[in-house]
């Protein structure tokens, strides 16, 4: 079994993964409650996303050994990111392209059974707007670093996929 197999069936991996997206969360809460910069429906989307990858990295890390678990992480990962990377490139486009036609609405669109915004109203309910830029490091807005970082999320998903998939070796 090669190296790169043996990582992308470790627990190592997932916590990785793991570690990263509760970073992204934890940085998106900063930015909100010690920055004071209020998020737009889009970011809440976005923060939903992330959380999707949080919970795939947990299952991962939970039953890494076992491949039908990794494919339904590896399943939740990619559409977590996909779904950030779509949201991210869409408000981009808004804060680059402002328009009038095109705006985001003051409240998310969450399923009836599901309204996360009432149920956690501090990490869900949007107080800002799309087309605000409230913060840039490099030149680069949060919205084009959530670009980068879902990409990321993509890259490493597509490098990891096959050898997570592989049958585990027992010794």
């Amino acid at each position: 079994m090669s190296p790169l197999t043996r990582f992308a069936q470790s627990r190592t991996a997932w916590l990785i993964l793991f570690a990263s997206a509760a970073a992204l969360e934890g940085c998106a809460l900063y930015f909100q409650y010690v920055m004071l910069l209020d998020p737009c429906v889009m970011c809440i989307y976005q923060r939903l996303a992330l959380f999707g990858v949080l919970f795939a990295a947990a299952l991962g890390c939970i039953g890494y050994r076992h491949r039908v678990v990794r494919l339904m992480s590896i399943i939740l990962w990619g559409v977590s990111a996909a779904w950030g990377l779509k949201l991210a490139i869409e408000l981009v486009d808004m804060q680059t392209n402002p328009s009038p036609f095109s705006t985001c609405s003051f409240l998310p669109e969450f399923p009836a059974w599901m309204p996360l915004h009432e149920w956690l109203p501090s990490v869900f309910m949007p107080t800002g707007m799309c087309t605000d830029i409230p913060w840039q490091l490099f030149g680069v807005t949060m919205s084009q670093w959530m670009v980068v970082a879902f990409s990321t999320y993509l890259i490493a998903l597509v490098v990891f996929i096959i050898p997570a998939l592989m049958p585990t070796r027992k010794a």
